[in-house]
């Protein structure tokens, strides 16, 4: 698809004379996370100009040497190979995330880009006809964009049916609709922020973010450049967009530093990023640079790109000022192609390959996310641990270019120019809407079926026999397989391990963490005298215990209190985060509700405190260079005490072996036959742990603790499935059937 985009220089009198115009042919990819949260993932736009003839495009003229035909054309094989560089990097940071941990910038080189296409094209047209055919404009994004789009999101949720665990659907079909109707951003944006969805699987339509941001600004760009235009004020459009780039890029920073997570997905963190681009576009032809600042220019703009890309990483506080490095390096090199002599890049960045990559960016975009997801349960029970090998990455590589290659074809470049439906912008929308619909549907068949499973799975749970999870590693229990396949391997909401049973009631609200509820009371005792007093408190590594201290409760007719809060280490340290270094905002906070908490379980008079938390990734940083044993030994005492002062007992409950660390999230979903396959050594499923090291050597009869591993795990290694039960229900949590199955064993430490 050629695309022609003019660059004009910016005069307000009566005529504006293009100084130069610029054809440029415009695919569009985009990129990620991984969290990511991250990973985590990203996307681009396309400018198409279809229904632009040549007359309109007006007299290309060439300064300098000129590079070949297509040069002398007007074709930016800059631009094109900037996109191939983006879209490379993304698919690489997605495949192979250690080779290449920033290759997440690769979405703000296609929102530059996409800045500077969009904008030359809609200041064209204006300063032509003095106004602008909204409309049209949209239909054609319509029919550039969506069709390949809706292709690839419809055929995600069939495989989705026939490929993935259906505890997926619930949040496939919900990221579907948000993807197909352009708001993906934000249910990521919303969704980042709640500490349990670090630990989910990963959707087949996270990377529709960028599209989402890419549409939303198609909607509210043009309507900018119509309102600047009628302001009568010399360069009003060049200084209304720098005013907006810069109150958005001030608004990157400060949200950035807020909460990194969110501020990755909001559209108007990203706006300065396409205002570079429309800079470009409107005083980018008054700067012609002669070839040897040119030269330095795009060189500078390629180490910048390839730099970032290289030497960020999930730990870089991005977007934030280090988005700043990848978005400048782009505009400098389209700044730099304005002059059109020959450039030391030329040579690579017009080679076949290269302009290819270009060409396709926006489908294998498209494609190469689901593929990556789908993979390995299209080849479940051949992945030795879960996990792709690097043979079957690069083949996932190779299909995701043949796909987008087809899909140029016969859906972007057909659906473009297709006579019933670029005649009238009225077919247009209806096809939009009907697109739309068609994925609501499939989407909502998916759910159905969905909420059948659910109820399915809910009738099926139980208490299984004498071999059951963790009793078939009770010494002479003589099980004849207790590592062979679980009866499930799909967890659902009936493995859930948070839900506290109805007799808790409501949270108490003057408890709440950040407006959040965190605290709840339980009430087994039926008014019994003498009963109990007993709490269960931490982060989410004491909730996944939840389940066998309440069997245990409902038994022993105690008065149970919990008091959760994800992420957040139950200890007075000075915390830097989970995972990584978290916002400030969000550290301190954690650090007021621990001793609030704490203050409430002594002033309850307490009989026994169980409490976990995931101290080997929770970090403590006091700057005094002690190791975390250390800071987070005095930072438990001083709690413990208040609570074995208070009369308490103190348990601590060791953390389980790890999961997502050692082997494949999915391996036993992955390998249902043959669990075994995910079974890691002892030694690198259960490392040291600071808590686990501390209580051990705590001097006070008062302080015991509860370390179950010898029901994960044999002499050598531990396992995934423990008597016919799956151990975990996510990344690092177990799952509720089997926990319950080890309440016997708390029982015994309670009782010793």
């Amino acid at each position: 698809m050629w695309i022609g985009c003019s660059v004009h220089s910016v005069r307000w009198d009566a005529q504006v004379v293009a100084r130069q115009r610029v054809l440029i042919r415009f695919s569009a990819g985009p990129p990620l996370p991984d969290r990511r949260p991250a990973s985590t993932v990203i996307g681009g736009g396309e400018t198409d100009l279809s229904t632009t003839t040549a007359a309109q495009l007006g007299e290309f003229r060439p300064s300098g040497n000129t590079v070949d035909k297509r040069e002398q054309n007007g074709f930016r094989t800059d631009v094109q190979a900037l996109r191939a560089v983006a879209v490379l990097a993304v698919v690489v940071n997605h495949l192979w995330p250690e080779s290449l941990t920033g290759g997440y910038v690769g979405v703000d080189v296609f929102f530059v880009i996409s800045g500077f296409l969009i904008t030359s094209h809609l200041d064209r047209e204006i300063m032509k006809t003095q106004r602008l055919r909204l409309l049209r404009f949209y239909a054609r994004r319509v029919r550039r964009l969506l069709p390949a789009a809706f292709l690839v999101i419809g055929l995600s949720v069939v495989a989705a049916y026939f490929l993935l665990p259906y505890p997926w659907w619930s949040s496939t079909t919900q990221e579907a609709v948000a993807s197909a109707t352009y708001w993906e951003n934000w249910l990521l944006a919303a969704n980042s922020v709640e500490y349990s969805n670090l630990t989910r699987a990963a959707s087949m339509f996270q990377h529709y973010w960028s599209l989402s941001v890419e549409e939303q600004f198609y909607l509210f760009w043009p309507l900018l450049l119509l309102l600047l235009y009628k302001v009568r004020v010399r360069r009003a459009k060049v200084i209304g967009i720098a005013v907006a780039g810069a109150a958005s890029f001030a608004f990157c920073v400060v949200f950035t530093d807020l909460s990194k997570s969110q501020a990755y997905f909001a559209t108007p963190v990203r706006v300065w990023e396409f205002a570079i681009g429309a800079l470009i576009a409107l005083a980018g032809a008054r700067i012609v640079l002669p070839a040897i600042l040119a030269n330095l220019a795009s060189f500078a703009g390629v180490v910048m790109i390839v730099g970032s890309a290289f030497g960020y990483d999930h730990h870089t506080n991005f977007p934030g000022w280090a988005a700043l490095v990848p978005s400048a390096g782009t505009g400098l090199i389209i700044l730099a192609g304005t002059h059109t002599a020959r450039q030391w890049h030329t040579p690579v960045s017009a080679l076949r390959p290269v302009q290819f990559a270009g060409n396709i960016s926006y489908s294998l975009y498209l494609w190469h996310w689901p593929l990556i997801v789908l993979a390995p349960f299209a080849l479940r029970g051949a992945l030795a641990d879960g996990r792709l090998t690097p043979q079957l990455k690069a083949g996932v590589l190779v299909i995701s270019v043949a796909l987008a290659w087809v899909t140029k074809l016969l859906v972007e470049d057909r659906f473009r120019t297709w006579a019933p439906i670029a005649r009238s912008s009225r077919l247009t929308f209806t096809g939009m809407i009907a697109g739309m619909a068609a994925v609501a549907v499939a989407a909502g068949v998916l759910n159905w079926t969905y909420d059948r499973h659910v109820a399915q799975a809910a009738l099926e749970m139980g208490t299984g026999g004498p071999c059951h999870g963790a009793a078939a590693r009770v010494k002479g229990a003589n099980c004849p397989d207790p590592f062979g396949p679980a009866k499930n391997v799909n967890m659902g909401p009936a493995n859930e391990y948070w839900n506290p049973p109805e007799e808790c009631g409501d949270p108490v609200a003057e408890f709440d963490f950040d407006g959040q509820p965190s605290t709840r009371y339980c009430d087994f005792s039926l008014n019994a005298p003498g009963h109990k007093v007993v709490w269960l408190v931490g982060d989410s590594h004491a909730q996944q215990w939840l389940g066998p201290i309440v069997d245990l409760a409902k038994e022993r007719q105690w008065e149970l209190k919990i008091s959760f809060q994800g992420g957040c280490p139950f200890a007075r340290i000075q915390y830097r985060g989970y995972q990584d270094t978290w916002p400030e905002s969000l550290t301190q906070r954690c650090m007021a509700w621990t001793p609030r908490i704490a203050d409430l379980i002594a002033s309850s008079k307490p009989d026994i405190v169980f409490t976990s938390f995931f101290a080997r990734q929770e970090y403590a940083d006091d700057h005094s260079g002690r190791s975390q044993t250390e800071q987070y030994r005095e930072g438990v005492q001083r709690y413990w005490h208040k609570w074995t002062d208070a009369g308490a007992r103190v348990i601590w409950l060791v953390d389980p072996p790890l999961n997502k660390d050692v082997r494949a999230v999915d391996c036993v979903t992955l390998n249902p036959r043959t669990p075994l396959k995910c079974a890691v050594e002892r030694t690198q499923a259960q490392p040291p742990d600071p808590l686990t090291d501390i209580v051990k050597s705590y001097n006070d009869p008062n302080v015991a603790f509860v370390d179950l591993t010898d029901y994960f795990c044999d002499e050598r290694k531990c396992y995934a499935v423990v008597g016919n039960v799956a151990v975990y229900f996510d990344a690092n949590h177990m799952n509720l059937d089997f926990s319950r199955t080890l309440r016997p064993m708390i029982a015994s430490v309670v009782d010793s």
